[in-house]
């Protein structure tokens, strides 16, 4: 999706019922899943990994890892984001490939929208496994790791609900002498964020596109509720401003967001932002992005992160289980209330934490948006009460699903109605076609972050900077053109680096890490991710999704050191998604007897 969302979800390959010859003990040895043990494989079911061809080295090597143990695989492998989206939604595999980047930096976004019954991308339903990540997500970092332990030992150890493969190094690679390295940011978890990027020569950001790149080129919605995952998260992140942001090391912050300073009260259910009045909404006309001078007001945050947590506020909602903990959003209208709150951690009362550090005092909270005058005192503050003590809420606040969006322009566009909403026929906002060059193309976006997306094709799309957006401060974007080429290959996306065809790349393979480092005008950044690979389970109709003693034989099949040569031993270790964040101590064994054990065990159930 990287969350990230990228989050984005990757390939996998389809596993087929056969069977394979029996293995000796020189090839189990020899495989690299073997230490001590000398195991005899039968012939086992086969398997159908699905994924896209991306993914290709990690589908090649597990496919080999699970035939050397007697499986019998066949790969079903897609040549782009959609097709194996379509095969995935037709559950035409056994297991399938993903990634996901846990991209606002909190364990409960690792987990939630993947494995609790009914999240936006669960295909399990086990009690304790929601138990516990409820449990858990009313817990503070003190208390957490326990529970936590405790979900991953029943999602993978005890049920193997998943087949975890490795974490990853989050990597990007820029030409050093057009951009100017103090001006590239490498974030833990938030996408890139494209408003302090300058050229070397300051001059060229006005002249000059900046051109980035990204692999997905079907948009799932630039409606920021709408998707979460590698397609969007990178483009609505930059063009809808929120309440808070991610620093670089995933601290949840103010800086670049919407609000000045936000405070928790006592009791950790009341949170408070005091809101800026310097960033208008940005439309398009005649190819060019301009201000249209309607501030991104109180109203409406209010309006989005209600259409945010409410499953029913737009067709197919991609992201409300990650907002399901905000109760009420509401304007403060009389100051003496912030005087006489106390906060979280006892340092103090909530008008001095908001007023901290302000160019002008507070003096006075007005509830319309043509009352706010910052500069003379006249401020809007907004209170987000959650439905039980929940901290980490700030940093769902963070993600691009709580992008701010035009209550007016919202409502103008999204005039279907929702029980008889036909895709053929209606187009809601953030839909690509509105955007997309031909006759469809109607550009009704409204942005409130740095950048405006002026329309795509195939190729790219292009965006131009919000000339509403912080323009006398310190986050005000610095290139006014950007260009977000769609390069489906990596090894293309690098060589249209080197050709200096695109200026960064965002997102780079381990193995290419080298190509990179060897030349002198290429800069390369890399840190550990919030991003896990790991394979999902078929959990509706196959042999796989009625036997956990199938599953667990496959799971100890993969041995995590084999992938990791492959990639030149820069993958990292992972038991579940949440392992870049939560030391846990589990750790992925691949164990020959215990293959032969479990699938014994599925066999005598049979």
């Amino acid at each position: 999706m990287n969350k990230k969302i990228l989050s984005f979800i990757m390939a996998s390959s389809a596993l087929v019922l056969g069977a394979c010859s029996v293995q000796t003990e020189d090839e189990v040895n020899d495989s690299g899943t073997d230490t001590n043990q000398n195991v005899e494989t039968t012939e086992k079911v086969s398997l159908e990994i699905l994924g896209m061809g991306s993914n290709e080295t990690d589908m090649n090597i597990v496919r080999d890892q699970l035939i050397k143990h007697g499986f019998d695989v066949e790969l079903n492998t897609q040549p782009d984001y959609a097709s194996y989206n379509s095969q995935k939604e037709a559950g035409n595999y056994d297991l399938v490939m993903n990634s996901w980047t846990t991209v606002t930096g909190n364990p409960d976004y690792a987990v939630r929208s993947l494995f609790i019954t009914d999240g936006d991308y669960s295909t399990i339903s086990n009690d304790e496994v929601d138990r516990l990540i409820n449990e858990a997500a009313l817990e503070t970092p003190d208390n957490y790791v326990d529970t936590y332990t405790e979900l991953e030992d029943t999602l993978v150890t005890e049920n193997a609900y998943i087949v975890p493969l490795y974490n990853s190094l989050k990597a990007q690679a820029f030409n050093n002498n057009l951009l100017d390295s103090e001006s590239i940011r490498l974030s833990k978890s938030r996408a890139f964020a494209w408003e302090p990027v300058s050229f070397v020569d300051e001059a060229m950001n006005e002249t000059e596109t900046v051109m980035y790149t990204q692999t997905i080129s079907d948009l799932t919605s630039l409606d920021p509720i709408k998707a979460n995952d590698g397609s969007i998260n990178q483009l609505n992140t930059n063009m809808y401003v929120r309440l808070v942001n991610l620093s670089d090391d995933d601290q949840v912050v103010s800086d670049g967001s919407l609000s000045y300073n936000y405070a928790i009260a006592e009791g950790n259910e009341e949170y408070y932002f005091v809101l800026r009045d310097d960033i208008n909404f940005a439309k398009v006309e005649n190819d060019e992005a301009v201000d249209t001078g309607e501030m991104v007001s109180g109203q409406d945050v209010i309006y989005s992160l209600n259409r945010a947590k409410n499953p029913d506020s737009v067709p197919d909602h991609r992201t409300f289980s990650l907002h399901e903990h905000i109760d009420e959003v509401s304007l403060v209208e009389d100051l003496s209330e912030l005087e006489d709150i106390n906060l979280s951690d006892g340092s103090g009362n909530m008008l001095d934490a908001l007023g901290k550090d302000l160019d002008s005092p507070i003096e006075t909270l007005v509830e319309e948006a043509d009352d706010v005058d910052n500069a003379a005192g006249d401020y809007q503050v907004v209170k987000l009460t959650t439905t039980e003590p929940f901290p980490q809420v700030l940093n769902y606040l963070g993600h691009q699903s709580a992008g701010i969006v035009s209550q007016k322009q919202l409502e103008a566009v999204n005039t279907y109605d929702i029980d008889s909403f036909d895709l053929n026929e209606d187009v809601p906002y953030g839909d690509q076609r509105a955007v997309t060059e031909g006759d469809s193309y109607d550009n009704h976006l409204y942005a409130s972050g740095p950048y405006i997306m002026l329309k795509k094709n195939d190729y790219e799309a292009t965006f131009q900077r919000n000339p509403g957006y912080m323009t006398n401060s310190d986050h005000s974007a610095n290139i006014k053109n950007a260009s977000v080429r769609f390069i489906s290959d990596e090894d293309s996306a690098l060589s249209a680096l080197r050709a200096e065809e695109i200026h960064f790349l965002y997102g780079l393979n381990e193995t290419k890490y080298d190509i990179v480092e060897e030349e002198d005008n290429l800069e390369l950044q890399s840190m550990p991710s919030n991003g896990v690979s790991y394979m999902g389970f078929n959990m509706d109709d196959r042999e796989v999704s009625e036997s956990k003693d199938l599953r667990k034989s496959i799971l100890y099949a993969i041995s995590q050191e084999e992938i990791n040569s492959a990639y030149e031993g820069n993958k990292l270790k992972a038991y579940s998604t949440l392992s870049p964040l939560i030391d846990t101590g589990n750790e992925l064994t691949a164990d020959p007897q215990k293959v032969e054990d479990f699938y014994e065990a599925y066999l005598e159930n049979q």
